[in-house]
C-alpha cells in the first residue's frame, strides 16, 4: 500500500477509460483517450463519427456494420406479479418502486487511496471543475454538477444524472471528462456502482486484521478493503523513520486514530493486516489483480478457488511449531455470485429475462458460501453476507439456512446496523415471504410444498424447491431470528440499484450441520479430487490436518446441480443495453459447483482412491502459475541493493520474492508484508491457487558501469521503501516549477552545464553517482495547491536524468497540480541529438518501449461483453510470472 501516494496508479493501465461523451461514466475497456466522444477511432465499427455513415455501405477493410439491437421492453409479467405480492407496498410506493427500475442509473464513482489523498483529490473537484458547470444554464435551469452521495463517509463518493446532450454542449463538461478520465487511469478515481460500497463501510475493519473477500471480482469492494487496512501507515511509519534520526518530514494524517502507532504497532508501523481477494474464475481472478495492484499493496493475495471449499491455510504456530495451525479471519466479506434482479436499470436485458429458476438454483451455492465464510471467521469476527438480488430465496432464507447449519443464533448472531450510515434510506429484511417456482407458482411455506407432493402420484416436490428456501416453521432453533435487522435497499429510495446486506457476528465454533439432501437425490458426496502429484497417503495427512484446523469445520459440502444463470455483480459498470442476454455465460456460478482445486471445470466422475488426477486437469483455467520463492536476507543480489541505496537496517531484509522455480532473481524482485511471507512458504505444495502476491520492489536495468546497482527501485515500491533509502541515494524537491519541468521533459540534459536549468536539484544530481535514486517531493508550503507529498523514482546517466514512470502518469500529474495539458517532449530521442545522446536513448530505451506499449487498443462500444473478454485476455493473462522467466 502507497505509503507516500504516488500521483498515479503505478500500475500501467490500459484498462479503465472513463466516458461521460454518452451520458454514461463507464468503465470503457482499452479505449482510446484521443478519440473519446469526437467520432475518431473510438467508434470504428460504428460506422465511423456521430452520423455512423462512413462505413455503412462499405465493408472495405474489414469493418463490420453497426447492428442495433431492439429496445427491450421494460416489462415483465412474472417479475411485476411477484414483487407486487412480496414487498406488499403501498400504491403509491409501488408506483415510485416500478418507475425508478425503469429509468437509467445515476453514474457514479469514488475516490480511492489514502483518505487524505483522496480527500486531496476531490478537493480539487470541488475547487477547480464544480464551480464552472454551476454557471451553466440549460432551458432557463442551473444545470445541476455531481453531488456527493450524502451517506457515504467524508463525501468520498460522488453521483451525476446530467443529461448527456448537456454533457457534450458545454465546454466545463469537456474539462470535467478529461480529469475523470485521467484520474481513473491512474487509480485515483473508481467508477462503482453506488450501493456496492455499502458492505466494505459495515465491516469496522481496522489496522492489523486479516479479511477474506470470498467473491472478489473484479474487486471495487476488495480496494475499499484495502484501503482500511492501510488506513494511517504512512503517517505511522513517517514517525518512527523520524524517531530514529530518518530524514523524512512527519505529516498530518486524516486518519487520526489510526494514524497513531498504537493502532498497529508491531512493524514499526507498517501494515500487519492481510486482504486475501478470491474469485473461482481464473481470467476473472486476473481482472482483481488489475484493480487491486492500484493501491500497490505487499498486503494482499489472489486466490483462485471455489469459495464454497475454500481451503484452510496454514501459518506458524509460536506456541508449539510442530503443530499445525490455520488462520482464522477477523472479517470476511461474502458478496456471492446472485441472479441480479436489483441491477435492472444497469442490466436491461434481465427484464426480459428474469425468471425464478434463476434464483432457485443459486440457492444451495450461496448457502454453502456463507457456511464456509462463518467456518473460517474468528470467534468474535464479523462477515457481511451481500447480494444485488431482492429475492428473499437468495437472501433473507440464505442467512437463516447458514446460521441454523452453524448452530443457531446461540452461534451466529444478525448484527443490528441500524446506527451505522444514519442518512442511507433502508427497509428491514423480511420475516415471511413466499416462494416462485419455475412454473410461476406462489407457495406460501413448505408443509404446502409437501402436501402437494403427497397429492401427486410420483411424490416428487415441484421445481427442484428445497425446505431451507422458506421461512422457518414454529419450534425451530432459527424461528425467532431477528431477519428484520438485516438490510434491504430499493432502487426508488435513494435512485440507486437494489442490494441486501446482512451482517453476521460470530460468538463461538460451532460444528456445521450436513446439507440436507431430499431424498430422491441421496448419493454419496464426491471426494476431493487429488492434488497434483498427490498420494492417497498424502490426500489423507492433508485431510487430517484440515480436520485439526477447524475441528468443527464440515468442509466437504455435497455438491448439488445447479442451473446456469448470469451472474450480476453490483459494481461490474460494463453497458449491457445494446448486449443480447446470451453473449456472456455464467461463469462464476458454474465455478462454484465444481471442487475448489478444480475451478474452471466440473469433472465426470471423481477420481477413485489411489488415483491421481491428470496434471492437465490441473492447468485448465489458464497457464502455469510460477511458484513463489523468498530470498535469503543474505542474498548477494540482495546486499548489493542494500549497499548501493544504503538502505537502513530497519527494512526487513526477509521478505523480497521472486516468481520464478530456480530461485533466483531474473527481471524483478517483489516484497510482501511478514504473514503474506509465511502464508506463501507454508502453503506451497498443498494444493492452494496463489495467483498473486507482493508489490514489485526492483526491475532488473541496463546499467553503464559495473559500479552501478543493475536493480532500479521500481515506482510501486518506492512508496514502501524510500524512507529507508540512504541520503547518499535521495534527491529533494522543493519547487513547483522543478517537478513540472521532469514531467514535462522525458531525458532532460544534465550534461554540458544543462543541470543548471533543473533549479534547485541542478548540483545536486550533478554530483550524484550514476543510477537509480529517490525523488523525494517535499513542498515548501508556499503553494496551498502544491502540498501533496511524493517519492518517485530517478534515473541519472551520463548525459541525462529520467523520471521513470509512464506517460499516463506524467499527464494525470500535470493536469491535477499545474491543470495543464501541454505534450510530453522526449528530449532522449531527437534527431538532432548528439552521439552521446544515443547512449541516453538506449539506457531510457526500456521505458519509453514500455510506455509505447500502453497505447490504448480500439474496441467496438457495441458489445461490451466481448470488450471484456478482450481485457481478460490482454490484461488478465499478463501476471508477474512473465517477467520472471529467464532474461
Amino acid at each position: 500500500m502507497s505509503l507516500f501516494f504516488l500521483p498515479s496508479s503505478t500500475l500501467r493501465l490500459r484498462l479503465s477509460t472513463l466516458s461521460i461523451a454518452s451520458g454514461h461514466i463507464f468503465v470503457s475497456p482499452i479505449a482510446n483517450l484521443s478519440n473519446m466522444g469526437r467520432g475518431g477511432n473510438f467508434r470504428k465499427g460504428r460506422g465511423g463519427g456521430r452520423g455512423g455513415k462512413r462505413n455503412r455501405d462499405d465493408n472495405r477493410g474489414g469493418h463490420q456494420p453497426y447492428t442495433r439491437y431492439p429496445e427491450v421492453v421494460k416489462q415483465n409479467e412474472r417479475l411485476e406479479r411477484y414483487y407486487n405480492d412480496l414487498l406488499q407496498l403501498p400504491e403509491e410506493e409501488r408506483e415510485q418502486f416500478w418507475a425508478a427500475l425503469k429509468r437509467e442509473l445515476p453514474n457514479s464513482f469514488r475516490f480511492c487511496g489514502s483518505k487524505g489523498h483522496a480527500l486531496a483529490v476531490k478537493n480539487l473537484l470541488q475547487t477547480r471543475y464544480i464551480p464552472e458547470i454551476t454557471r451553466i444554464t440549460y432551458d432557463g435551469a442551473i444545470v445541476e454538477p455531481p453531488q456527493p452521495v450524502p451517506w457515504y463517509p467524508d463525501g468520498l463518493a460522488w453521483w451525476m444524472t446530467t443529461p448527456k446532450n448537456v454533457i457534450r454542449k458545454f465546454p466545463p463538461f469537456s474539462a470535467f471528462q478529461k480529469f475523470l478520465v485521467s484520474e481513473t487511469s491512474v487509480g485515483n478515481i473508481s467508477r462503482q456502482e453506488v450501493v456496492s460500497m455499502i458492505p466494505p463501510l459495515l465491516m469496522d475493519l481496522r489496522p492489523g486484521m486479516t479479511v477474506l473477500d470470498m467473491c472478489a471480482a473484479p474487486g471495487s469492494k476488495a480496494a475499499q478493503l484495502l484501503e482500511m487496512i492501510h488506513r494511517g501507515e504512512e503517517a505511522r511509519i513517517r514517525h518512527v523513520i523520524k524517531q530514529f534520526g530518518g530524514s523524512v518530514d512527519e505529516i498530518k494524517s486524516a486518519d487520526d486514530d489510526a494514524a497513531r502507532l498504537e493502532a498497529d504497532p508491531s512493524d514499526d508501523g507498517r501494515a500487519t493486516g492481510m486482504l486475501i481477494a478470491n474469485d473461482a474464475d481464473y481470467k476473472r481472478s486476473h481482472m482483481l489483480i488489475h484493480q487491486l495492484k492500484r493501491l500497490s499493496s505487499p498486503n494482499m493475495i489472489v486466490t483462485n478457488h471455489d469459495a464454497t471449499m475454500y481451503p484452510s491455510l496454514r501459518i506458524p504456530n509460536p506456541e508449539d511449531p510442530s503443530k499445525p495451525n490455520y488462520l482464522k479471519f477477523d472479517r470476511i466479506l461474502a458478496d456471492v455470485p446472485c441472479s441480479g434482479d436489483g441491477t435492472l436499470r444497469k442490466n436491461v436485458n434481465l427484464w426480459k429475462d428474469w425468471a425464478p429458476a434463476a434464483a432457485l438454483g443459486l440457492h444451495l451455492t450461496q448457502v454453502r458460501i456463507l457456511v464456509r465464510a462463518l467456518q473460517m471467521l474468528k470467534p468474535g469476527g464479523r462477515m457481511v453476507y451481500s447480494t444485488c438480488s431482492m429475492n428473499p430465496v437468495e437472501n433473507e432464507s440464505v442467512v437463516a439456512a447458514a446460521i441454523e447449519r452453524c448452530g443457531g443464533p446461540d452461534k451466529i448472531e444478525i448484527v443490528d446496523c441500524a446506527d451505522q450510515l444514519p442518512l442511507l434510506q433502508r427497509k428491514p429484511g423480511m420475516r415471511k415471504w413466499k416462494i416462485m417456482d419455475k412454473s410461476a407458482r406462489v407457495w406460501n411455506s413448505w408443509q404446502e410444498v409437501e402436501d402437494h407432493a403427497k397429492s401427486t402420484e410420483d411424490g416428487i416436490t415441484p421445481s427442484r424447491l428445497v425446505e431451507s428456501m422458506f421461512p422457518r416453521p414454529e419450534g425451530s432453533i432459527c424461528a425467532d431470528l431477528p431477519l428484520e435487522r438485516c438490510m434491504r435497499v430499493y432502487a426508488h429510495q435513494q435512485d440507486t440499484g437494489g442490494f441486501f446486506i446482512t451482517v453476521l457476528h460470530k460468538k463461538a465454533e460451532f460444528k456445521a450441520k450436513p446439507e440436507e439432501v431430499r431424498p430422491k437425490e441421496k448419493k454419496q458426496a464426491p471426494k476431493r479430487p487429488l492434488e497434483e502429484g498427490e498420494s492417497t497417503e498424502e490426500a489423507k495427512k492433508q485431510k487430517t490436518e484440515s480436520d485439526e484446523a477447524a475441528k468443527t469445520e464440515d468442509v466437504a459440502i455435497e455438491e448439488a446441480p445447479v442451473e446456469p444463470v448470469e451472474e450480476v455483480k453490483a459494481e461490474e459498470a460494463a453497458p449491457v443495453e445494446e448486449t443480447p442476454a446470451t453473449e456472456e455465460p455464467a461463469a462464476k456460478e458454474e465455478a462454484t459447483e465444481t471442487p475448489a482445486e478444480t475451478p474452471a471445470e466440473t469433472p465426470k466422475e471423481a477420481p477413485k482412491d489411489g488415483e491421481a488426477q491428470p496434471e492437465r486437469k490441473q492447468k485448465q483455467q489458464g497457464p502455469y502459475e510460477e511458484p513463489f520463492k523468498y530470498l535469503p536476507a543474505d542474498h548477494e543480489v540482495i546486499k548489493n541493493i542494500a549497499d548501493f541505496y544504503k538502505i537502513s537496517p530497519r527494512f526487513p531484509a526477509d521478505r523480497y520474492m521472486i516468481r520464478n522455480a530456480t530461485g533466483e532473481p531474473a527481471k524483478a524482485i517483489y516484497y510482501t508484508s511478514a504473514l503474506v511471507r509465511d502464508i506463501l512458504v507454508m502453503n506451497e505444495g498443498r494444493g492452494v491457487k496463489f495467483i498473486h502476491g507482493g508489490v514489485k520492489m526492483y526491475v532488473k536495468q541496463d546499467a553503464p558501469s559495473a559500479e552501478v546497482c543493475r536493480w532500479r527501485i521500481q515506482s510501486e515500491g518506492m512508496p514502501i521503501l524510500h524512507g529507508y533509502v540512504g541520503a547518499e541515494r535521495v534527491v529533494v524537491l522543493k519547487k513547483k516549477e522543478t517537478l513540472k519541468k521532469l514531467l514535462i521533459e522525458m531525458f532532460p540534459k544534465i550534461a554540458n552545464g544543462e543541470w543548471e536549468k533543473l533549479d534547485e536539484i541542478g548540483e545536486r544530481v550533478r554530483d550524484l553517482a550514476l543510477g537509480c535514486c529517490v525523488l523525494r517531493v517535499e513542498p515548501d508550503g508556499d503553494d496551498e495547491e502544491f502540498n501533496e507529498h511524493m517519492a518517485l523514482p530517478l534515473w541519472k546517466s551520463f548525459q541525462s536524468l529520467n523520471l521513470m514512470l509512464p506517460k499516463e502518469d506524467r499527464s494525470a500529474m500535470l493536469l491535477r497540480i499545474y491543470n495543464d495539458t501541454t505534450p510530453l517532449i522526449n528530449m532522449g530521442i531527437k534527431r538532432d541529438a548528439p552521439k552521446e545522446g544515443a547512449e541516453v536513448k538506449k539506457e531510457g530505451e526500456e521505458e519509453v518501449k514500455a510506455e509505447e506499449t500502453e497505447a490504448p487498443v480500439e474496441v467496438k462500444t457495441e458489445a461490451p461483453a466481448a470488450a471484456e473478454e478482450q481485457v481478460k485476455d490482454a490484461e488478465g493473462d499478463v501476471s508477474m510470472k512473465e517477467e520472471e522467466t529467464s532474461a
